[in-house]
């Protein structure tokens, strides 16, 4: 096996914790010997919990004597909650690292190859870098930019409609479209919608299509009209109602009595919540990663305000037209074609009957 087949081995291990090991990044280790044997395999389960090159020495055991490491991820150079990766590997002798990309947490950022350098490890890194970096995209915005990654999910018809004219919205792509977007919520911290979407769906926002944890579920309500037995404020999952300064005061009481459900006061603009301290308040609560589901008004200003870094638009083969039908990003928008956003790293596939459009948003656009 090559250098990259052993490294796409410890990607496929790493992303088996999706969802699981937030604020920390998502890393897998594979150990192979003189002959080209896998002795130790391991990947970082759980915020806290052992890291991948732990795990995988603990199965190497005296296998990784003189052995080759393959990581997704630059060994963590410092002490946290575990102790630093780079200095497990050197003690347990290995003579060789192979890394995929660096960290940019600064305390890392070098410092763990650098220390195996000084111990003798011969170290190589930029093995499989790009898919390092798409898979811990989340954790790298909030190491980098200390807000949270923010993707823009929506499901559209192929003349570009969310409802029909009437609002209704159920359902525009079949099942396994929205059990990836159930797998979606599961990898993000957060997943956000407006009003709008709770009063005419009225859903849960968990992932009750795959197994995994729920994300915290926040609602953009200015006027604070959601009724108290939605669905969004059921105890599945931790909920963060934005409203206005001005909004109802009894009803806010009310709300804040659930158990799981908090309301945060903000100042509305031009009466509207400013996405921007929405965002500055999810950071400030260390969540890391936020998927927006709203309509098309909340998706417009998330756009408007260039707060965006992925966008997964769910297409399905329908057409049901209408001029007052609702289309998935709303807003001010651009006044020139070339203004608009042009996605880098497309991809795409096939989802049964419908496709998924993927890609990242241009670092220009915010």
């Amino acid at each position: 096996m090559t250098d990259e087949q052993y490294m796409q081995r410890a990607l496929a291990l790493a992303l088996q914790a999706e969802g699981n090991t937030s604020p920390n990044p998502m890393v897998g280790c594979v150990i192979v010997d003189d002959d080209g044997n896998i002795v130790g395999e391991g990947y970082h389960h759980k915020a806290g919990e052992a890291h991948a090159e732990v795990n995988a020495l603990a199965e190497a055991k005296q296998l990784a004597r003189g052995a080759t490491a393959y990581v997704t991820l630059e060994p963590c150079a410092h002490y946290g909650r575990t102790g630093p990766c780079c200095v497990a590997l050197a003690r347990a002798a290995i003579k060789k690292v192979v890394v995929a990309c660096t960290d940019p947490n600064p305390q890392v950022a070098g410092q763990g190859l650098q220390y195996l350098r000084l111990q003798g490890i011969e170290v190589v890194t930029g093995v499989c870098e790009k898919q390092a970096l798409r898979l811990n995209e989340r954790f790298f915005t909030w190491i980098t930019k200390r807000r949270p990654f923010i993707s823009l999910k929506y499901a559209m018809t192929l003349d570009g409609k969310i409802a029909a004219r009437t609002g209704d919205s159920k359902w525009i792509t079949g099942e396994e479209a929205r059990t990836f977007a159930h797998r979606l919520r599961r990898a993000h911290d957060a997943v956000l919608v407006g009003a709008g979407t709770v009063l005419a769906d009225d859903p849960e926002l968990t992932t009750r299509m795959v197994e995994g944890k729920n994300p915290v579920r926040v609602v953009l309500d200015g006027r604070l009209r959601l009724s108290l037995t939605a669905a969004v404020l059921n105890p599945a999952a931790d909920t963060l109602i934005f409203t206005g300064l001005a909004a109802d005061a009894v009803k806010a009481d009310a709300l804040n009595a659930l158990p799981n459900v908090e309301v945060v006061r903000l100042p509305l603009i031009e009466g509207k919540l400013p996405v921007s301290q929405v965002i500055d308040e999810l950071a400030r609560r260390g969540i890391t990663s936020l998927l927006v589901e709203g309509g098309g008004a909340v998706h417009g200003a998330f756009r408007d305000a260039g707060l965006a870094d992925r966008v997964y638009a769910f297409i399905a083969p329908k057409i049901i037209g209408g001029s007052k039908a609702c289309t998935p990003v709303g807003g001010a928008g651009c006044a020139f074609i070339e203004d608009g956003w042009l996605l880098e790293q497309v991809e795409a596939r096939q989802l049964g009957p419908d496709f998924l459009v993927t890609g990242l948003v241009p670092k220009e656009a915010e």
